[in-house]
């Protein structure tokens, strides 16, 4: 049963049994799903995003990412999104894994790729995006990790996934 609907998420509740047999009533927030993207200039160059958050009134760095369209395969979406956000386009996309950032609550799940081969193209801002796009080497990325400024959880898991993170 549906207890609100709004343009990108709706909330539900949902009463289910979990395998231990004790019942629960699940407050569900419903996502249509997101992709993220590292966006590789060359090997050891990446491009970042320093994008306003509205909702935590603050600038965070983060990798290009967006929400799936309806019926939109995740691909395309990352084709897209790399497009809108940076003004770059791929020849090469590649999948590297997925995660499921708020399992407790939350069907979101992100598939994140990498981006090879990058041509400019105009870039295609959504009204609501307050973007910087930067360009930077695996060194400007650890010390900004290092130093507390990246704290965005979806571009950090990107960086794990990517091997860029300080050891």
């Amino acid at each position: 049963m549906k207890q609100f609907k709004g343009k990108l998420l709706n909330v539900s509740v949902k009463k289910t049994v979990l395998p231990n047999g004790h019942a629960v009533n699940l407050e569900i927030v419903n996502h249509p799903g997101a992709v993220l993207i590292v966006p590789f200039l060359n090997k050891d160059k990446v491009i970042i995003l320093r994008q306003y958050r509205a909702v935590i009134d603050t600038y965070l760095y983060e990798f290009p990412a967006g929400t799936l369209g309806k019926g939109e395969k995740p691909g395309h979406c990352a084709y897209r999104e790399l497009i809108e956000e940076t003004g770059y386009k791929a020849k090469k996309i590649k999948k590297i894994g997925k995660i499921y950032p708020c399992p407790g609550y939350s069907t979101e799940e992100i598939v994140f790729f990498t981006a090879h081969e990058l041509t400019v193209c105009p870039r295609q801002p959504e009204p609501d995006e307050i973007i910087e796009i930067k360009v930077m080497d695996r060194k400007e990325i650890q010390r900004l990790f290092s130093s507390g400024k990246i704290v965005d959880a979806k571009t950090i898991c990107a960086l794990a996934m990517c091997g860029w993170l300080a050891s």
